[in-house]
């Protein structure tokens, strides 16, 4: 199977180029860009991209969708429902010889979409290596779901499955299952944590402090009426507990 990536500078958002083998149809993931070097090893092993396959709306993950459409008109774009994009609604299919599925993980969206071939999965902004989605961007649902899609569904998959994020560097799911450590706690391998912070100027209580993908931090923090949440680790004060 040949998978390519092409990762934006800014955003260090991943988009794929998938297809069986050279010389048959092919998918993209994501239309992040740059688009460029995707296009080129399309036209490179004689991929013919028959369908542009979108894990959510937000900016970063579609900001090159013309520059798709551009180059492949008759190209079939296909999201969730849910998601305020221009696409047809996803259903399973075959292209080529893979068989192309996916799972509805609401949390960082209520539409996300993390799209299956068999051994890998394409996880957008919902599970990342060494980190998860937050639940504050526009669009979002609720901590409950970002748990239950990485708990219930994703780490349901086999663990030597591939996962290819939105964001930076792959991983699997069973690096995750050990390693990353909003699972582990969830897991109840590690404890909870019971730090008192600041978030936005409302106390608040530090979980977990992880990893982010972007090399900074990602906070699971509980507010006083015992909600909990999924933070960017900037939004964090812990200099106020």
């Amino acid at each position: 199977m040949l998978i390519e990536r092409s990762m934006s500078d800014g955003f260090l958002t991943n988009t794929y180029l998938v297809a069986d083998a050279a010389g048959g149809p092919g998918f993209l993931v994501d239309a992040g860009g740059p688009m460029q070097p995707l296009f080129d090893a399309a036209q490179q092993h004689d991929i013919d991209v028959t369908h542009l396959l979108l894990t959510h709306h937000h900016h970063d993950h579609v900001c090159d969708l013309d520059a798709v459409t551009t180059r492949y008109p008759g190209i079939i774009v296909l999201a969730h429902p849910d998601e305020p994009v221009s696409a047809q609604p996803f259903a399973p299919l075959q292209i080529g010889g893979l068989q192309v599925d996916a799972v509805h993980t609401p949390g960082h969206t209520k539409g996300m979409l993390n799209f299956t071939v068999p051994g890998h999965v394409f996880t957008g902004d919902t599970l990342f290596k060494n980190s998860i989605g937050g639940v504050r961007a526009p669009g979002s649902t609720s901590y409950g779901d970002m748990k239950s899609s990485i708990m219930d569904t994703l780490m349901g998959l086999d663990h030597a499955t591939e996962v290819h994020p939105g964001h930076t560097d792959p991983t699997t799911i069973g690096d995750e299952w050990e390693n990353n450590s909003f699972i582990r706690v969830w897991r109840g391998l590690d404890p909870e944590g019971d730090e008192q912070v600041t978030v936005g100027g409302e106390r608040a209580t530090l979980v977990v402090w992880g990893d982010d993908y972007d090399g900074g931090h990602k906070a699971w923090v509980r507010w006083p009426d015992g909600r909990d949440d999924i933070v960017a680790g900037s939004q964090v004060d812990r200099s106020c507990g």
